[in-house]
């Protein structure tokens, strides 16, 4: 059973059709592309996989289960975790409260436990400190755990994203542009990340990407968007040489 299968979405905004007959299928497991022009649709595609935007018409079937039209917050508990082209942190947080913060579905107190400080509220607390530093440490984050969020280098803010989306034990991590802003060591080092993560977590992944070394160096396979529609799928190597993927990204 593939991770993700997603058929003919499609959805519209004020009659231009944004997204058309949309389809793809994600193995368990695989390191996945998605890739095309500038407006060809790949963000509105995430936003429609996690719940951001309502389809049309398609089905987005997530591990066998159907999530087409699920609510932002039913999707991420199904398993669908996401970052952001622009990193989204709770910047004046420390690094370990925005991981913390990814693991509140999965930990839980009471308000009473909470404002009365009863022996849940600490067990769990614990619980979850434990947890995130363990996150920090895969990401070489742990000795900035006290940091404030915004003081941390934008490639550890990078880092620091994709460990609070992985507190939400997600089976499906969508990244978005992951290397915007990045030079070139900072993108080798987030290719490295990326592998880690897909081989230390058992992880699926699909990522929205302009570098095409990185799209290179790590993708298995790709599907490329152009004016909303699928252009062309298969193995990166014969994707990235198709004349029409060319042609899409550098015109005529």
């Amino acid at each position: 059973m593939a991770m993700l299968e997603v058929k003919n979405l499609g959805i519209s905004f004020g009659g231009l059709k944004a997204v058309a007959e949309f389809y793809i299928t994600i193995e368990k497991g695989q390191l996945y592309g998605l890739i095309g022009p500038n407006g060809a649709g790949k963000t509105t595609v995430f936003n429609l996989l996690t719940g951001v935007y309502k389809p049309d018409n398609g089905s987005i079937l997530l591990d066998g289960k159907n999530i087409t039209g699920k609510s932002t917050i039913e999707i991420n508990q199904s398993g669908i975790a996401r970052t952001f082209q622009n990193i989204r942190l709770f910047k004046n947080l420390s690094v370990l409260d925005n991981v913390k913060s990814g693991l509140h579905s999965h930990y839980r107190y009471s308000t009473l436990e909470g404002i009365f400080r009863l022996p849940r509220y600490f067990k769990q607390e614990k619980a979850m400190d434990e947890r995130a530093m363990e996150l920090l440490q895969v990401f070489d984050l742990a000795g900035e755990a006290d940091y404030k969020a915004s003081n941390l280098p934008y490639g550890k803010q990078r880092k620091l994203e994709i460990a609070r989306a992985l507190a939400t034990e997600p089976k499906l991590l969508l990244l978005d542009e992951p290397a915007a802003g990045m030079n070139p060591n900072e993108t080798a080092e987030l290719m490295d990340t990326i592998r880690l993560v897909r081989d230390n977590f058992d992880m699926t992944i699909l990522l929205i990407e302009h570098d095409m070394k990185l799209v290179s160096g790590i993708c298995e396979e790709l599907t490329v968007l152009n004016f909303g529609q699928v252009l062309t799928q298969g193995e990166t190597s014969a994707v990235l040489n198709d004349k029409r993927v060319i042609t899409a990204y550098l015109g005529e």
